[in-house]
């Protein structure tokens, strides 16, 4: 085995990661709850960008509706980029089994 070769193939593969990780910190994903009445605008990174509200769910009497609802928007947004991240660097691993932390 030529010690060289794995390193440079190592090296390559760190970078293909490092940018893959910055392409996906761009990439957004967008989640609804409520059949619609809040969607919620995150990156791929976990970074919740917007949050649409319908008029038609803002009750001043319930307001723990519209908390659970936003509670919801943001969960499933953040999920739906933690899934594509995950797909796209899956791709670059080739399933490797890399440990949380790596990716």
């Amino acid at each position: 085995m030529n010690i060289q070769k794995m390193m440079k193939q190592a090296q390559k593969m760190q970078e293909q990661l490092a940018r893959a990780q910055e392409e996906l910190a761009a990439k957004t994903v967008e989640a609804t709850a409520g059949g619609g009445k809040v969607t919620v605008t995150a990156t791929c990174a976990g970074d919740v960008l917007s949050i649409k509200i319908a008029k038609e769910v803002v009750d001043p009497e319930d307001v723990e509706f519209l908390e659970d609802l936003v509670l919801t928007g943001v969960k499933a947004a953040i999920a739906k980029g933690k899934e594509v991240s995950q797909q796209e660097m899956g791709k670059l691993t080739g399933g490797m089994g890399l440990p949380p932390g790596l990716m």
